[in-house]
């Protein structure tokens, strides 16, 4: 793989300019921009927390725009098949990469073994949603604190097991932190995709889950599932559920998901896309929306979510390292 430090420059500097781009006439590209529908791309699966704010994404695009925004599922590779199919369309703005925290991690996770490079091959359009991490047991689990659940661990290794969404995901990376930070040895069952794993979970054949929020959300308030702690604080959706750096100080975590585009996309339709999509989010309807599945509005310039998954990929990129953590 080339050196980070070189495509992550381009990267930025291309975000820098098309924030800085002008806003062109009613007769130009930005103007007529859709013609047609539009493809956003989730690399995951049906009922993950990418897909799930996705079709909430392309719903409300649709309805500003008046072209239809379809939904793709390409799961795969941990969302490499999505980022890989994406980075090989046609920059014309009707592909779109619904991106999110698995694109930080698996640049250092697949490093030397990708045919694309996130930071030089995908544009920034717009920040869409943060979303918390939760800690998550089932609801007949007798335990109903992070101290308890370490105790419980503790004196059932051999029935303490981690779900994920898959070899090196962020759920993953939760719970290899969770294991360093607290000297458990939990072992983790990677599945494809989160409806699975939190069905397994509800049925207590695994003990715990760290997940997004917004996969969870339905089942926690239903009473299936036990929320023991967030990382941060979600006042809002879950009151009175403490952090997980309450009882595991410096454990920090959250899922992000915004929208991509390849870098060769003209300007103006970059613009015209992070433009509608900040109006969206400023909207109340969809910030309610959001707020119901636990997620927090994003927003931002280009330049901004640049910087900003640049920074993730570094980050991430640590942890896996220190991990040395191989894809599955």
């Amino acid at each position: 793989m080339q050196d980070n430090k070189i495509p992550r420059r381009r990267f930025l500097q291309f975000a820098a300019g098309a924030t800085a781009a002008p806003f062109v006439s009613r007769s130009g590209l930005a103007d007529t921009y859709p013609s047609r529908p539009v493809h956003l791309i989730v690399g995951f699966s049906p009922g993950s927390a990418s897909d799930i704010n996705a079709r909430l994404v392309a719903q409300w695009l649709s309805e500003r725009l008046g072209q239809q925004f379809v939904v793709e599922n390409r799961s795969g590779a941990g969302g490499n098949i999505a980022s890989d199919y994406v980075v090989r369309a046609q920059p014309d703005g009707y592909t779109l990469l619904y991106a999110s925290t698995a694109i930080a991690i698996n640049t250092t996770l697949y490093e030397g073994k990708l045919t694309f490079d996130v930071l030089r091959d995908l544009a920034p359009v717009a920040g869409v949603v943060r979303t918390p991490v939760v800690m998550e047991v089932n609801a007949d689990l007798p335990v109903k604190s992070v101290p308890e659940f370490i105790a419980y661990a503790k004196a059932n290794s051999s029935n303490a097991n981690v779900a994920t969404v898959g070899s090196g995901s962020l759920q993953h990376l939760c719970g290899i932190y969770f294991n360093m930070a607290t000297g458990l040895d939990m072992v983790p069952v990677h599945y494809r995709g989160a409806a699975p794993a939190i069905t397994d979970l509800m049925a207590g054949r695994v003990q715990v889950m760290f997940d997004v929020l917004v996969s969870s959300i339905s089942y926690i308030k239903g009473g299936r599932l036990r929320a023991l702690a967030v990382s941060p604080a979600v006042q809002v959706v879950l009151p009175g559920v403490p952090t997980i750096s309450q009882s595991v100080p410096g454990f920090e975590a959250f899922g992000w998901q915004g929208v991509c585009t390849p870098t060769k996309t003209p300007p103006e339709i970059v613009e015209r896309l992070n433009r509608e999509i900040n109006l969206i989010l400023a909207d109340a309807n969809a910030k309610a929306r959001l707020s119901e599945l636990g997620g927090q509005p994003f927003g931002g310039a280009p330049a901004e979510f640049g910087k900003f998954i640049a920074s993730e990929t570094e980050k991430w990129g640590k942890v896996v390292r220190k991990a040395d953590l191989k894809p599955g």
